[in-house]
């Protein structure tokens, strides 16, 4: 089977979409709302899609040149109204955020003149290295001890279907892989994980969890799932095609928050898989010295993990 888990590009929505001047529902203070209009693919392989932290080890990294500036937004939303009439050039130096000097683009982004190009969304996702002792990166850097070589990983049981387990997996085994983090203080912290005294965060590849019984690609039928089907309490779900294509659907494509009420991830059970020996770690609060205490313990539901006070 082809390998899953690596996120080079912005992935586009199964629906068309178009851009409202509505308050979003996803992210508080955006004023435009993107929803979804009609179907446009028949993709297969159904899995879960989870928060917008993305991450690529060795390469460890937020997306800070993802979005335009809110005038090339506002240009953007105008020519889009205009389905993309003549006329509009993105200057990427000046209609972009700033980004570090470490910046790399995403493998899959386009060039032109040794320049990376927006794509039709006006997305040049890249990878920037998380500093250790940066701390706009201290979560992320959290789940990685670069000592003993491994990140904590949140993955299914392989022991039980429904279960999750979070594991110390090392380093070489998710090479060129791109995954999430989640936790405590990541996009509000929907899996409610964790406490701003004893936080807790991990690493989702991308591909890993699969979304069971999902219905065909139709408008209603999918927003009908996502509210009323115990395994639609996700934020969204993406199609890994045949072909390598990746195409997602969110919640707020179809007109729904998230979060909403509990989620599928948090209640599910959770199994501890971490013992790697204590002394080397850095200290009692080391998120890897915290879960090593815990090796072996079976939660009931993911959201219950907690550390000793």
């Amino acid at each position: 089977m082809r390998r899953l888990g690596s996120v080079q590009q912005k992935i586009q929505c199964v629906f068309v979409t178009e851009v409202k001047e509505e308050t979003s529902r996803k992210r508080d203070g955006q004023d435009a709302l993107t929803s979804g209009l009609g179907s446009t693919g028949n993709p297969t392989n159904r899995r879960r899609k989870g928060s917008e932290s993305i991450s690529i080890l060795t390469e460890v990294a937020k997306v800070p040149r993802d979005q335009p500036q809110k005038m090339a937004e506002i240009w953007l939303r105008f020519y889009r109204a205009l389905l993309w009439s003549s006329g509009f050039t993105w200057n990427v130096e000046e209609d972009f955020k700033a980004v570090p000097d470490t910046w790399i683009p995403a493998h899959r982004v386009k060039h032109a003149n040794g320049h990376p190009l927006p794509d039709e969304h006006g997305h040049i996702p890249g990878w920037v290295p998380v500093q250790k002792n940066n701390k706009q990166y201290c979560w992320h850097s959290s789940v990685v001890d670069h000592k003993s070589g491994t990140a904590l990983v949140l993955r299914p049981s392989t022991d039980d279907g429904d279960s999750l387990e979070i594991a110390a997996v090392p380093l070489e085994d998710l090479m060129e892989q791109t995954l999430e983090l989640i936790g405590t203080n990541v996009n509000g912290n929907p899996y409610e994980v964790g406490s701003r005294k004893h936080p807790v965060h991990c690493l989702v590849s991308h591909g890993s969890l699969e979304v069971r019984n999902a219905p065909p690609v139709d408008f209603q039928q999918l927003r009908s799932w996502f509210q009323e089907c115990p395994e639609g309490r996700v934020e969204g779900i993406v199609w890994h095609c045949n072909d390598g294509t990746l195409i997602k659907v969110h919640r707020h494509h179809l007109g729904l928050r998230w979060p909403d009420g509990d989620t599928r991830l948090a209640s599910r059970p959770l199994v501890v898989h971490v013992d790697t020996p204590l002394d080397e770690h850095g200290g009692s609060e080391d998120l890897f010295a915290c879960f090593s205490r815990l090796n072996g313990h079976i939660f009931g539901r993911m959201r219950d993990v907690e550390f000793d006070p």
